[in-house]
């Protein structure tokens, strides 16, 4: 468990990170990981001296199996309201089942990621930057999924969740993985869109979170 700003942790969970940003109204988690990891999670929350009981949103970045695995879980044993984009959310309520793995390498990491229960979205996200929740603006960065949301949260001169929209290496940021990303030519204008705005710190759902005029690493990625 990392805190990158005042009340920002970032709890590594394997090779997917989850977010718990504490604020005035209770704890936000920024996605759920895989499937089976609500004890992991709710560790990290004792760790800082919170408890499930004190989450009241769930903000959902998109909808893969490594961001959304826990959440049905979650959302019944917190009362959390669960928060996605609309383009998104009938792959999270059930209504656009799971694609079934192909071949014999997408068997085996539909065994090991293990199965996604669906679950009710209880707000949706339909206009870019909106605010669904106080202090967190959201970002439609398409690409990796036709609803992928980045937030912006507005504290310490501003934290962007990328999600998968970006991934960091080594400091460096880059962005997401072209076998996992449905539109890569649209995931490149998101990560060009994201480097038009103005963040200190950016926290990612894989790789290291990067912190001092953060958006300098996005610029960089987006001119090669």
């Amino acid at each position: 468990m990392r805190e990158v700003v005042d009340g920002v942790f970032e709890l590594r969970l394997g090779y997917v990170n989850v977010h718990l940003i504490v604020t005035d109204d209770g704890v936000v988690l920024v996605d759920t990981g895989l499937p089976g990891r609500s004890p992991l999670i709710e560790r990290g929350l004792r760790k800082i001296h919170r408890s499930l009981g004190e989450v009241t949103t769930i903000l959902i970045t998109h909808h893969h199996p490594d961001h959304v695995g826990s959440l049905a879980d979650l959302r019944e044993r917190t009362g959390a309201r669960a928060i996605a984009h609309a383009a998104d959310a009938p792959n999270i309520t059930g209504a656009i089942p799971p694609a079934a793995p192909a071949g014999l390498l997408g068997k085996l990491a539909a065994r090991l990621v293990g199965t996604v229960q669906p679950t009710k979205i209880d707000q949706l996200i339909t206009a870019d930057g909106s605010e669904p929740i106080v202090g967190f603006t959201a970002l439609h960065t398409p690409g990796h999924t036709r609803g992928h949301v980045s937030f912006l949260l507005d504290r310490d001169g501003g934290v962007l969740f990328a999600g998968d929209a970006a991934g960091s290496r080594r400091g460096r940021v880059t962005g997401p993985p072209r076998v996992v990303t449905a539109d890569p030519v649209r995931a490149g204008h998101s990560l060009a869109r994201l480097a038009e705005l103005e963040f200190e710190h950016a926290v990612f759902g894989h790789g290291r979170a990067v912190s001092g005029m953060a958006v300098e690493a996005f610029r960089k990625a987006v001119a090669g």
